[in-house]
């Protein structure tokens, strides 16, 4: 018997390619190997809002005064429209001097830049938080992105429905001389990576400006920057996510 087992291990170490079609049901002794495709789908349930904070100063002190104060007034944003401690994290501010020194040999200027990132679970609020955050001019908002809060319970879904369908392919094959499969003597599992994730860039998400050409009274013609419409809002619900897995398993045949 020890044979034969690890004549399969080799088999199954060799046959299983990543995010394979099923392969044809195969028979080794008596065992049945199988192989199978499972998905899961989901409407995304976690948004992640992604700011970045900077400001500069001569003076220290004042250059992490208004980077902090920036940070306070997006979780006062955030705390506004119902976002509890756990979603927000502030992360820490970092500061550099200039290369550039004075006469005293001291930076001209010092600069301090941080992160801040709102974890949304009500979609609906995003366009007031994007609104309000970058009022004060010193946050600029950097990235917007669609996931799934709890990412591996979306694959151990997936998987368990590859492994459901494998039982069955493997049911319909010995059904027929009145067999039926028995306990698992090996399985592999390959889970492909998750689709449907959107983000979004501060790009995307911005207004832009552009130069327009007049003719005025006289024949002159002038010119004069007008702010384009601005783009569409990012969809309060995008796009489903959909996890794919594929399983190859040995079952003892009975």
């Amino acid at each position: 018997m020890r044979p034969i087992l690890l004549s399969l291990a080799v088999l199954l170490l060799v046959t299983v390619p990543a995010r394979a079609q099923e392969q044809p049901i195969k028979f080794i002794a008596d065992t049945l190997v199988v192989q199978a495709n499972g998905t899961y789908e989901a409407e995304p349930d976690l948004a992640t809002l992604i700011f970045d904070v900077s400001s500069q100063d001569k003076n220290l002190t004042e250059a992490y005064a208004k980077a902090t104060q920036a940070m306070q007034q997006i979780v006062a944003v955030a705390t506004k429209n119902g976002l509890s401690k756990q979603e927000i994290s502030t992360g820490v501010l970092t500061l550099t001097p200039s290369y550039d020194l004075d006469r005293n040999k001291k930076p001209k200027q010092y600069f301090v830049q941080g992160e801040i990132d709102l974890r949304v679970h009500d979609f609906t609020k995003i366009g007031a938080i994007l609104d309000d955050s970058v009022q004060s001019g010193l946050a600029n908002f950097r990235s917007l992105s669609y996931s799934l809060e709890n990412t591996e319970a979306a694959k151990a879904r997936a998987v368990a429905d590859a492994m459901h369908n494998a039982i069955e392919r493997a049911k319909a094959a010995l059904a027929q001389n009145e067999q039926k499969p028995g306990s698992v003597r090996y399985a592999n599992v390959d889970v492909g990576q998750i689709v449907g994730m959107a983000q979004y860039s501060a790009a995307q998400l911005s207004t832009a400006e552009v130069e327009v050409t007049s003719e005025s009274r006289g024949g002159l013609f002038t010119r004069h920057k007008e702010v384009a419409a601005p783009p569409p809002p990012p969809p309060v619900q995008p796009g489903k996510i959909v996890v794919n897995a594929t399983v190859q398993c040995a079952f003892q045949i009975q």
